[in-house]
């Protein structure tokens, strides 16, 4: 019987000749250019309550490749092309189906500069891989090795705002596979302080990568701010130095949760989190740089995957559910816990951390939704007014 293997995305930096360099940006610009070409049409036909697919859309290519304004788009690799278009229609289908927003125009400045190519668009053998349009292989800095005998399907070539040039490669990893079961489980409540605290009462302290960086990233904004605003090469300078600054924290940050998501997979069966709705509680100004930097979203999504990776369950409590304020030795609900109170002892006697006993109850509820199915939302008021969440904790916080 055959294995159905994960699809897993391999991402290596590389360095591209003067030519190569040259012709990916080529690609890069004409791909947003038949993105925006193309959600135009579908904009405008949209207005007349007319639909456009994918086929549409592939038709209008070849027509404007015919056209004397576009002509440049056959200096390209038509397989980017294509996929911009294919991107395109998921975008419109996600949008139709209510999971996002209308797809917007993507900007010279401000959007990512990626391509993407399939089977037909590139040759990849003995380790070497060639591009549409190339003569040489990519340079590439093998960091790790693809698995055996590995064959890609789609590859990715992108730069970031620090000039960095990056090459994705998606490919079947047949050394992901389902870890043995085990009857560990464990509640996480994520705070500012701490990182993470864990129901075994472990706390994993907070790195703050970007307050490590904050003085040479204002240095370095200070000096772009004084710049004139153009096209001028010591403006380019100056925000690709930014650009560096703000790339050494995001990679910090993403190495230390892949290492935390790992561990939390590998030892446990059960994580129960909490659904905090991260995108409303940076709204919070004297918190907002703070939030971002915990970097609680991105946390979620790379415990979620690695769990369904290996057979593990992540279970999201409800974010209304009063954690820090319930005692999880007797059951008793604080009327208030205000933000400050770290510790605090309960009328049985028990005398609690705030962010453990929190965890505890993240724990102990999520137990309970694996066990019955249904979801952890308790009533709205109390006796002492409405629960108290770890969001309005800190909206309300001065």
């Amino acid at each position: 019987m055959a294995t159905n293997h994960v699809k897993r995305a391999f991402r290596y930096r590389f360095y591209p000749t003067d030519a190569q360099a040259a012709e990916l940006s080529r690609t890069f610009g004409c791909v947003r250019k038949v993105y925006n070409l193309a959600l135009a049409a579908r904009t405008e036909a949209w207005t007349r309550q007319v639909r456009v697919n994918y086929n549409a859309t592939s038709a209008m290519l070849t027509a404007w490749k015919k056209t004397e304004e576009l002509a440049f788009l056959n200096d390209v690799s038509s397989v980017p092309l294509q996929q911009t278009l294919r991107h395109l229609q998921t975008a419109f289908t996600h949008f139709f189906a209510k999971r996002a927003k209308y797809p917007r125009f993507k900007s010279r400045k401000r959007s990512r500069k990626s391509a993407e190519y399939t089977t037909s668009g590139f040759r990849f053998h003995d380790g070497r891989l060639t591009l549409a349009k190339m003569a040489d292989p990519l340079d590439i800095v093998w960091s790790r090795r693809l698995p055996e005998g590995a064959k890609p399907s789609t590859v990715t070539v992108s730069q970031d705002a620090a000039g960095r040039w990056f090459v994705s490669m998606l490919c079947e990893d047949p050394a992901i596979k389902p870890l043995p079961a085990t009857d560990e489980a464990v509640g996480v409540d994520v705070g500012l302080d701490h990182l993470l605290t864990l129901s075994t009462g472990e706390k994993v302290a907070n790195p703050r990568h970007e307050r490590r960086d904050r003085t040479r990233l204002a240095k370095a904004q200070r000096e772009l701010s004084r710049k004139v605003r153009g096209e001028g090469a010591n403006r380019r300078k100056a925000r690709r130095k930014v650009a560096k600054i703000h790339a050494r924290i995001a990679d910090r940050r993403r190495d230390h949760l892949h290492k935390l998501t790992t561990r939390l997979v590998r030892e446990n069966q059960t994580i129960v989190i909490e659904d905090l709705t991260v995108r409303n509680m940076v709204r919070n100004r004297p918190l907002a740089r703070a939030i971002s930097d915990a970097a609680w979203a991105e946390f979620r999504s790379l415990l979620e995957y690695k769990a369904a990776w290996y057979g593990r369950e992540v279970i999201a409590v409800d974010r209304f559910f009063p954690s820090s304020r319930l005692c999880s030795a007797c059951g008793t609900l604080q009327e208030k816990m205000p933000l400050n109170v770290r510790t605090w002892t309960c009328g049985c006697g028990t005398t609690h951390d705030r962010d453990t006993n929190a965890a505890c109850n993240l724990l102990a509820a999520g137990l309970a939704v694996s066990a019955c199915g249904a979801g952890v939302r308790p009533q709205r008021s109390t006796p002492g007014g409405q629960p108290v969440t770890k969001q309005e904790s800190l909206r309300r916080k001065p």
